[in-house]
């Protein structure tokens, strides 16, 4: 199992083609809480869609992948932040029982720098991690997802909020920086 993280769904997609193209089948999962878009779709910022079985903690990924047609060459997993520590072990179990490579995509930290479930799970047990690298407006690695509300950083609330908030990634320096400064507002 992989996991990588920043600038994912565009890379997620990109393999997902390369697999295809190939006339290989994958399987795409995302969680049903991201309804950002649509429901049901990986989305990219740039536009590019395409349609994915969705997980919620109801759904075991065991079963729904023995459920299909067909044995997917490859399980590839967005927004793996939200699966849960269950659906970590059940990818896992793909991947040694059915021999199926399963890669996920996802955050590793929210916007208070404190790991997901998820992230958590799959830290613990990935065979292979690779981080896929953005950059902060002062040129360093970014690794916080700042989240910003009525244009301050907020350091509080629920970990998970879907819907119409800006997220910043920035580097540890400048989140503390900018924490510091909205914390004199």
């Amino acid at each position: 199992m992989h996991v990588w993280v920043h600038g994912k769904s565009i890379d997620l997609l990109k393999v997902g083609f390369n697999y295809e193209e190939r006339g290989y089948k994958v399987m795409l999962l995302t969680a049903e809480i991201d309804n950002r878009y649509e429901k049901g779709k990986i989305t990219t910022r740039m536009g590019i869609s395409k349609d994915a079985y969705t997980f919620s903690d109801n759904v075991n990924l065991y079963d729904l992948c023995v459920s299909l047609d067909y044995v997917p060459a490859c399980i590839l997993v967005d927004e793996a932040q939200f699966l849960s520590k269950k659906h970590v072990e059940q990818l896992s179990d793909i991947v040694d029982y059915m021999d199926i490579p399963v890669i996920c995509y996802g955050l590793r930290s929210d916007f208070k720098n404190e790991l997901f479930e998820g992230s958590k799970a799959l830290l613990s047990i990935s065979d292979k991690i690779e981080e896929l690298k953005t950059i902060c407006d002062c040129g360093k690695k970014a690794t916080v997802n700042m989240r910003i509300l009525n244009g301050s950083v907020a350091t509080s609330g629920d970990q998970v909020l879907i819907g119409d908030l800006e997220y910043k990634s920035v580097c540890r320096k400048c989140y503390k920086e900018r924490v510091k400064i909205d914390g004199k507002k």
